[in-house]
């Protein structure tokens, strides 16, 4: 797959395919990025369940967080990143190993690496990207 250009039909597959997803990085902080994309993917009709070690004693946009996506109690479709490129591949190694069907990396995060490992596994990759900004450009207006 050439990651520095996707086929809109290949997003809206993913897109319209999923409907839980977990958000490695969530934040339990309002301003930050990772809370209001969460919030986004809620809004547009997909459950969004917080996966962060450092925020999981409590819930986030009222959805209990979870330390890994290995504690995650039921079926995730997709596994947004919201980690620095440094850290994506064990996110992604991590969503590989619970059978997630695809895993975005979000704006500015980039593991070609992990890519490979993830599209060998059977999983569909998409990097460098914001599902809050792909959802509405592609006209999906609900889950």
């Amino acid at each position: 797959m050439d990651h520095h250009s996707y086929p809109d039909a290949f997003l809206r597959d993913i897109l319209t395919n999923v409907r839980t997803i977990a958000v490695v990085g969530a934040s339990p902080r309002p301003h930050r990025p990772s809370h209001g994309v969460m919030r986004y993917l809620q809004r547009h009709g997909y459950r969004a369940i917080p996966v962060n070690p450092f925020a999981c004693d409590g819930d986030i946009l009222g959805e209990r967080c979870y330390a890994s996506l290995a504690d995650v109690p039921e079926k995730i479709d997709m596994v947004d990143v919201f980690r620095r490129s440094e850290f994506a591949g064990a996110a992604v190694d991590e969503a590989i190993a619970i059978g997630a069907k695809s895993v975005w990396l979000q704006l500015g995060v980039v593991d070609r690496a992990a890519a490979a490992r993830a599209e060998k596994a059977g999983v569909k990759v998409v990097m460098d990207r914001c599902p809050a900004i792909e959802i509405p450009r592609l006209g999906l207006t609900q889950a």
